[in-house]
């Protein structure tokens, strides 16, 4: 009998070769991490620069904003299709392709030549940037197998630790000593090497039986109502707040094409483009809320904390970016133990315990003021990298622990399009209440929309109006401390037990 696509494909010592992971399934992982880096780093490249994209296009926050939202709703947008884009062409091929069309994006990023142009050339690279962390969660979870999901998810997690920490400080760096443009052409080199790598090591090969066909109904209704339901949070701050009947327009249009999109999969089932019978197993629909949860906390904190640092503070990108680095530091030392302890007692034993940390670090923002040490608020930030390491990658691991193999690539998918939406809603809803917050302490600053305008803002002007910015950075936070603590409801939920040893667990999956 010939060999099946999955003998041939899942690597040496692979699911069945025993709860260490394999050399082979190690170089894999650092294939993947080499394109993943990419996306991770570019997020947090251009957080610090939103301050100098604003002055030099003149324009204010509220426009800016889109140059990460739109990243955002890009990446949200195309993360449903590569499931079946796995399915149906092979981890490797659509690995190759998503980074080819992110590199793409970020050459057209860096020679935009106005505010719209950027805007339209970020959503090229979200196409490409969304792809990539999904499939290469896929191709990893397939090579390594259920019961070593915690190590290889630590593996997968590398750009996650590497972006916090490097992507800042690279991005103060380019934006206050070279040029901006080169926070998007920083990812020509990576992404050459990128694809060397993964065509000299990702293997050949599709999922047995291949892919049902590309389920258009449910394409024309999933994508396109998350983008209705994060552009009306994100108009909030510029039409009058939630209230205003044009923002519930958009949330209403973007939550009813959700819900027919709901109904439509229920009917097409597994051939739906993402199968909501996922979310009928407890574990992997419990994750999925913390994951969205996680979302929010992580992304929301990372378009906050620059812009305290250089509207309330008036520290510069390079400088802000070397204040936000102990988070990822802390991420580091936290996600490779987690991912230890989640495979031999369960996500649910080291989850609670990261939403305590990422609790206790966001309070001394919640409580900042316009002379809190820097001491203070950096070992605040190093808590919650932990958190975040305790947090992010064990509970994306534990939803897809219970899962039949042949749902891993869709659950992926379906977690990377929960991680992406809660991200956008945390930037666009903290967004919305730091412009109001600000605006009712600075009535002057209200004119700019998003924040207002503060980053251009004389030094002697920001000195007078330091305290009401930190009071008004402080309310914002602690809006985010309440959101990162209503995770404790579904961590509690989740598994306290390792991989069982199993038949699926055992037997090889098939590679995407």
């Amino acid at each position: 009998m010939a060999e099946s696509p999955s003998t041939k494909t899942a690597p040496p010592g692979g699911a069945g070769g025993g709860d260490r992971l394999d050399r082979q399934t190690i170089v894999l992982g650092l294939v993947i991490v080499a394109g993943t880096v990419m996306a991770i780093l570019d997020t947090t490249i251009v957080n610090v620069a939103l301050e100098t994209l604003g002055r030099d296009f003149s324009t204010d926050l509220s426009t800016i904003q889109w140059v990460i939202t739109g990243y955002l709703l890009a990446m949200g947008s195309v993360i449903p299709l590569t499931g079946w884009a796995v399915d149906r062409f092979g981890g490797r091929a659509v690995w190759l392709t998503s980074i080819v069309l992110f590199v793409a994006g970020s050459v057209l990023s860096g020679a935009a030549w106005n505010i719209g142009s950027l805007i339209v050339f970020r959503v090229v690279q979200g196409l490409g940037g969304g792809m990539l962390m999904p499939t290469g969660m896929a191709i990893l979870t397939m090579a390594a197998g259920p019961r070593r999901l915690g190590r290889i998810m630590s593996i997968v997690g590398v750009p996650m630790l590497l972006g916090p920490v490097l992507g800042p400080v690279l991005g103060g760096w380019l934006v206050e000593d070279v040029d901006w443009r080169w926070i998007f052409f920083v990812n020509v080199p990576v992404g050459v090497l990128a694809f060397a790598l993964a065509w000299w090591k990702v293997p050949r090969g599709r999922a047995e039986g291949g892919a049902a066909a590309l389920d258009l109904r449910g394409l024309f209704l999933l994508p396109p109502g998350f983008a209705l339901l994060i552009y009306g949070l994100s108009t909030a701050s510029s039409e009058g707040g939630f209230g205003n009947a044009t923002t519930i327009g958009w949330l209403i249009a973007g939550a009813a094409l959700v819900a027919l999109f709901v109904l439509h999969s229920l009917r097409r089932r597994e051939r739906a483009l993402i199968d909501v019978r996922l979310f009928t197993d407890r574990t992997f629909a419990t994750a999925s809320v913390a994951v969205f949860l996680v979302g929010i906390a992580l992304m929301g904190s990372m378009l906050l904390i620059p812009l305290f640092y250089q509207t309330a503070r008036g520290e510069g990108a390079f400088a802000a970016g070397l204040l936000l680095a102990p988070q990822g530091i802390g991420a580091a030392l936290a996600m490779p133990v987690a991912g230890v302890i989640t495979d031999r007692f369960g996500a649910g034993r080291i989850v609670p315990f990261g939403i305590v940390l990422l609790v206790l670090g966001t309070v001394p923002f919640a409580l900042v003021e316009a002379d809190t040490s820097y001491w203070l608020l950096g070992g605040a930030l190093v808590v919650r990298g932990i958190g975040l390491g305790c947090t992010m990658m064990p509970t994306m691991s534990a939803a897809l622990t219970t899962l039949r193999r042949e749902a891993v690539s869709r659950a992926t998918s379906s977690l990377n399009i929960i991680m992406q939406l809660g991200g956008s809603v945390g930037t666009a809803l903290l967004a919305v209440i730091l412009a109001r917050e600000i605006s009712d302490r600075i009535p002057q600053a209200a004119g700019g929309g998003a924040a207002g305008g503060v980053g251009s803002i004389p030094e002697q002007v920001r000195q007078q109006i330091a305290p009401k910015l930190a009071d008004a950075f402080g309310s914002t936070f602690w809006i985010a401390l309440i959101l990162t603590a209503v995770l404790i409801v579904p961590a509690l939920l989740l598994p306290r037990h390792g991989a069982q040893h199993d038949e699926n667990a055992d037997a090889p999956p098939p590679m995407g």
